[in-house]
């Protein structure tokens, strides 16, 4: 997290671990600064599996960069999130309005206009401020962005596909130091979808369905909440895939607003998982008021960044969903990390709650296509489940009866978890979370249905598919905390603290909760209480909402 020195074992992750565990990206050696230049957190990046150099990059490229800006007073932050979710505390449920967080946590207009002119200066165009004052956009060549950071861009090729990735650190002139944090889009590393698509069976779920299965009927359908999906590319098909699923199993047409965070892009290839996240959450709280889509310019981290800042400063939707994901070690690297944190932490103070998948993997992450392949990857957590901000949604295999009444539920083999060998466990996690983990972030926090075998049935191109992966539990979980948040009147806010709020350790149950105490996701075991696996379990809708109060 951004202002914090790393501890001892984060320190040694970001070294050396990923060059041990086999992972896409390491740090290169430190290189001594020179006395006119600061650094910031965005490391040179060294690639060292599959991975073929191919030379500079192309000075006249264009880059879409994001810079991150520090918040003034971020341990002031945090401590206000803690307190807005204790009881008895003087702004228990006090969220900050629209607009409150720049004037008392985002950087100061001064530093932002200085870092804005910089760019100005070095040649960049488009440069904008966000609102909140934790980014500053651009668009740069390779060059301008060398010369602007004191470092070098290289292009790559690593399993089939080419990319650029800064092979120094990126630094900024001493005016600036301690004002930016991070240079994100010098690397075109970045996320990729969690979804995991399966053969059609009888024992998929309409979205809808679940309403039954995990008790959310006595629950408000959504009325007087919004809830919003972070996406990328051209979203006509997945308008037209929605109003499909909701024409043939009988249910009202949600209005939804395309907001794009950047330029609209072509991309068509990622339709199948974003029908997934808006069938999914609409599916189960069809009398949402609305459906937000934030659309990304592309999956690189600065531009994901762009869009998750886009749904946070316009505040509107309650809640937000991305079944999204990377090794923790790139954004711990790139900076992105450090960035999106602070922004998340604002989501948090403002009341709204980011969920996000735990990955396909099992124990380990994702490098390149290996969804569904458990211990395929190097052993680390996701970003941005990872992050202390949000709610990671880990998977179960589903069983139910004909009539989807609850049977039970095991972890799915394949659904993330595990240490984050870089993020700090929040203050609300501490009851939970085994000591072996020493004060870092366990995930996941909470799980539901993920297995392709027993998972959803969603319309793809006007035709019912059957999908699976933790791109079903992130939607699913956003789309019944919506259900609860509209029964509380919007008033719970981010639904983290209040979820281990509740927590009871074994043999106790957590109240409103299924404990998932059957399964692996290799390397972790499912056990009574909270674990690796499936966290605290999966919802209880009804009697979780009764619980909250």
């Amino acid at each position: 997290m951004a202002h914090r020195k790393p501890t001892t074992r984060a320190a040694a992750v970001l070294a050396a671990a990923a060059l041990t565990t086999g992972a896409a990206v390491a740090a290169l050696p430190a290189s001594a600064a020179t006395p006119t230049w600061a650094r910031t957190t965005t490391h040179a990046l060294r690639l060292t599996k599959n991975t073929t150099r191919l030379g500079a990059a192309s000075p006249s490229r264009e880059l879409s960069l994001t810079i991150g800006l520090a918040p003034r007073n971020y341990a002031g932050l945090r401590t206000l999130i803690t307190r807005q979710n204790t009881r008895g505390s003087g702004v228990y449920h006090q969220y900050l309005r629209r607009g409150e967080f720049a004037a008392r946590f985002g950087a100061s207009q001064a530093a932002a206009s200085s870092v804005a002119g910089y760019l100005r200066a070095q040649g960049m165009r488009d440069v904008s401020v966000s609102s909140n004052r934790l980014q500053v956009t651009a668009t740069a060549t390779v060059a301008q962005a060398q010369r602007a950071f004191h470092t070098d861009v290289a292009s790559f090729r690593q399993h089939g596909r080419s990319f650029l990735a800064n092979t120094s650190a990126a630094m900024v002139p001493p005016a600036l130091a301690g004002t930016v944090t991070s240079v994100l889009g010098l690397s075109t590393l970045g996320f990729h979808h969690t979804a995991s698509a399966g053969l059609p069976k009888l024992t998929g779920y309409y979205p809808n369905e679940f309403v039954k299965t995990y008790d959310a009927g006595s629950t408000s359908a959504g009325a007087g909440t919004s809830l919003a999906v972070i996406a990328e590319g051209d979203l006509t098909q997945t308008v037209s895939d929605l109003r499909t699923a909701e024409t043939k199993q009988n249910l009202p047409q949600i209005p939804v607003s395309l907001v794009y965070a950047g330029a609209k892009s072509t991309d068509t290839s990622g339709t199948d998982e974003w029908d997934l996240d808006t069938q999914t959450s609409t599916g189960v709280a069809p009398a949402a008021d609305q459906l937000y889509v934030y659309v990304a310019s592309s999956l690189s981290d600065a531009d994901l960044s762009k869009a998750i800042n886009t749904w946070v400063t316009a505040d509107v939707a309650k809640s937000a969903s991305a079944s999204l994901g990377e090794c923790d070690l790139l954004p711990a690297l790139d900076g992105s990390m450090a960035t999106d944190d602070a922004i998340l932490a604002q989501a948090a103070a403002q009341g709204q709650t980011f969920f996000a998948s735990t990955g396909d993997t099992g124990g380990s992450c994702a490098v390149a296509g290996t969804n569904g392949v458990p211990g395929s990857g190097p052993v680390d957590t996701e970003y941005p489940a990872s992050s202390p901000y949000t709610v990671g949604v880990g998977g179960t295999t589903l069983d139910t009866d004909d009539s989807d009444n609850y049977g039970n539920e095991i972890a799915w083999y394949a659904g993330g978890g595990g240490i984050s060998p870089v993020e700090t466990a929040p203050s609300w996690q501490s009851a939970a979370v085994p000591s072996s983990a020493a004060g870092f972030r366990g995930l996941p926090d909470v799980a539901l249905d993920a297995d392709p075998n027993t998972g959803a049935l969603i319309y793809v191109d006007g035709q019912p598919e059957q999908i699976g992966g933790t791109s079903l539990s992130s939607p699913l979980a956003m789309g019944l905390w919506t259900r609860i948040q509209a029964s509380h009147s919007n008033s719970l806010g981010f639904a983290a603290p209040l979820l281990y709020k509740l927590y009871q350790a074994p043999p106790a149950t957590t109240p409103g909760f299924h404990d998932v105490e059957v399964g692996t996701n290799v390397p972790y075991v499912a056990t009574p209480g909270w674990d690796y696996t499936t966290g605290l379990g999966s919802f209880d809708v009804n009697a979780l909402s009764k619980a909250l109060g």
